[in-house]
């Protein structure tokens, strides 16, 4: 029996695991490193270890490392999580060898699946469709798809729609696959241009005996990594999924499985036909979706096969209290629809590039039917060393639609203050007719037009206004005078937003008013407007120094973060025209031109790498470098300059 667990990972899926095993009575241990030092998983487990340092290489992924911090903290056995070890073989078979039980297939199983063109032969042989390219392709065959042999998450990966650009995206998939996994092994096959990506969920024993727990739809996806999945999967002909779970079933036998992993297919709609992609020898991140309709602890079963109890012992209650029932046999039809987005600490605006910083106010909805996988809470800090997921939030109904209805309402009603993450487009791909109907591919972020939602014109104005209560409260002299107030006023009180926004508004001895509209209530935190009969309330939260406020504005038509325009400028905060700013922290990996080198507008001039993926920084204008301020290595701020290109005058 184990006694004490230690999770070699971090965040949400800590935190998920420890909620089993505090449930089940089991002893828990966090490992951590120093960026995550203050995050919520460190504090759920009975005791923690520090690994030193903050990059994945240095923490993470030092497997003598995390098998010393179990033997330091008395664990007896390790649960890799996913990512990070999860599906390292060496470090199974040294989980093993120091005489711990390892939460997890056998090493062999890993070996077998850890190498996708391996893989795919193994799978063959089972009978089990795959993917093939011919090893000359023509223009025929396009589009090429490269992926990397090793690890997921969309990195190595590229598509080719040209020959002539074959070796020049191998050569880049190759550099980010070995920059996430240590491989940089690559292989190329087909690209279905409209398929879906279906993924089996199974549990094995290791002694042949295969349980499969249903299939999860994960098409929507943008840059190969899943945004939304969703179980069962919708408009699937009950023919084909017999199938799927037929070929998942071989796929976990042909290498006697043991544990929970996951069988990716890609479904070809249009031909009714769908081939083997992988298989994740480990749990996966969108697990809960499968734990909801079928009303099982995938962790419970884990540990169950891990102590030798086998498929036997069924699951007891499930995971979260959310489940339509809390016990089931797993082996029955799935009940219900869960549908899961992942919410990500990112920027919509900027190609949704990673953010990192406080996130100073993150609150989702406590509600029947919703279950949140988070690692982060309110005052925590995302780091620019790992992934920008902040959270998992799902939602369980009767029906596929309620499920998307009620998700959407509840992302609508979350908090998320301090950073810019992607919840607006998991609002508008769960409220999309396509998306209602089931019409999903793994093109549909590539060829969808989210909708246009015309700004809240009344959103300044109730910051303002949240901005002068906040100043009233603050005055320790004259308390007693209206904010604003003038004897014989002359014109409105005007605050202005980046963005050349602006609201104008009068201050007196009636409150606040201003054209238009009527003000019913003021506070700091919250202001309501009336406009039209139609009175609407605008939570409101104000930080920043007085004349540089920052002000972030919840209502139901959504959040915005509006920066007050100081009425001053400070010129040291000046940058030179063509100075090229770091989009994001994070560490620069190339740099590609020299100081005093001519480049045109476009050209690239180095490569920043952020949260595992690497982003090109090009030339603004045709010029010269005229300063080269960064060199392979250095780690740069948000905002940093990193180098400047001084525009050609001519003449």
């Amino acid at each position: 029996m184990i006694t004490r667990l230690l999770v070699a990972n971090r965040a949400e899926i800590a935190s998920r695991v420890f909620r089993t095993c505090r449930r089940l009575g089991i002893e828990t241990v966090a490992i951590h490193s120093d960026a995550d030092a203050g995050l919520p998983y460190v504090a759920e487990a009975d005791t923690a270890v520090r690994l030193p340092g903050n990059t994945p290489g240095e923490t993470y992924l030092r497997a003598d490392l995390v098998i010393e911090a179990a033997k330091r903290a008395g664990a007896d056995a390790i649960h890799p999580g996913y990512g990070f070890l999860s599906e390292n073989a060496d470090f199974a078979q040294a989980v093993v060898d120091a005489g711990l039980t390892w939460v997890g297939p056998d090493a062999s199983s890993i070996t077998s699946m850890g190498s996708k063109i391996g893989a795919k032969e193994l799978m063959k042989a089972a009978g089990v469709p795959i993917l093939e390219a011919p090893e000359s392709p023509t223009e025929t065959d396009l589009p090429l798809l490269v992926k990397a042999s090793a690890g997921g998450g969309g990195r190595g990966m590229r598509i080719v729609r040209a020959l002539a650009d074959l070796e020049g995206e191998i050569g880049k998939a190759r550099e980010e696959a070995a920059s996430a996994f240590g491989d940089g092994t690559v292989f190329v096959e087909p690209y279905v241009e409209r398929g879906r990506h279906v993924e089996v969920q199974v549990v094995g024993d290791g002694a042949g005996d295969v349980l499969v727990l249903g299939e999860r739809d994960c098409s929507i996806q943008r840059r190969h990594q899943k945004v939304v999945e969703e179980a069962p999967a919708p408009a699937l002909p009950q023919a084909t999924r017999e199938a799927l779970h037929e070929a998942a079933r071989a796929a976990a036998s042909a290498i006697d499985y043991r544990g929970a992993g996951t069988v990716e297919f890609l479904y070809d709609e249009d031909a009714d036909r769908f081939f083997f992609l992988e298989m994740n020898t480990r749990l996966q991140v969108e697990h809960p979706v499968t734990e909801l309709v079928h009303g099982v602890d995938l962790v419970e079963m884990q540990l169950a096969v891990a102590e030798g109890r086998g498929l036997d012992a069924r699951s007891g209650p499930a995971v979260e209290e959310v489940a339509l029932q809390p016990s089931r046999d797993p082996g029955c039809a799935p009940q219900g629809h869960a549908i899961e987005v992942r919410l990500y600490a990112e920027d919509p605006a900027a190609d949704y590039q990673p953010q990192s910083g406080v996130l100073t106010t993150f609150e989702v909805p406590d509600e029947p039917g919703v279950r949140v996988d988070g690692g982060f809470v309110s005052g925590s800090e995302v780091s620019t060393f790992y992934d920008a997921m902040l959270a998992k939030v799902m939602v369980h109904a009767p029906t596929r639609e309620q499920a998307c209805r009620q998700l959407a309402g509840v992302l609508r009603r979350t908090r998320i203050h301090g950073l810019v993450t992607n919840r607006d487009q998991l609002v508008a791909i769960l409220t999309d007719p396509d998306f209602v109907a089931g019409r999903v591919s793994t093109a549909f972020l590539t060829e969808w037009a989210p909708p246009t939602r015309d700004a809240d014109s009344d959103a300044p104005l109730a910051a303002a206004i949240a901005i002068a209560e906040t100043q009233r409260l603050a005055r320790t002299v004259q308390a007693r005078i209206p904010v604003a107030f003038r004897n014989v006023p002359s014109q409105p009180q005007r605050t202005e937003f980046e963005g050349e926004l602006s609201a104008e508004w009068w201050g007196g001895r009636d409150g606040y008013s201003a054209d238009g509209v009527n003000v019913v209530a003021a506070a700091p935190e919250r202001v309501t407007i009336e406009r039209d009969g139609v009175a609407t309330t605008y939570a409101t939260s104000v930080t920043g120094l007085p004349g540089r406020e920052t002000v972030d504005v919840d209502a139901p038509s959504g959040h915005r973060r509006l920066v007050r325009v100081p009425r001053f400028l400070d010129p040291s905060e000046q940058v030179a025209s063509g100075s090229l700013l770091a989009p994001m922290p994070g560490s620069v990996v190339k740099v590609l031109v020299e100081q005093g080198q001519q480049v045109a507008a476009g050209d690239p001039v180095l490569v920043l790498e952020a949260m595992k993926m690497q982003h090109t920084v090009s030339a603004p204008t045709d010029g010269v470098v005229s300063r080269l301020e960064v060199a392979p290595g250095t780690q740069v701020a948000a905002g940093e300059v990193m180098a400047v290109v001084e525009e050609n005058t001519g003449g």
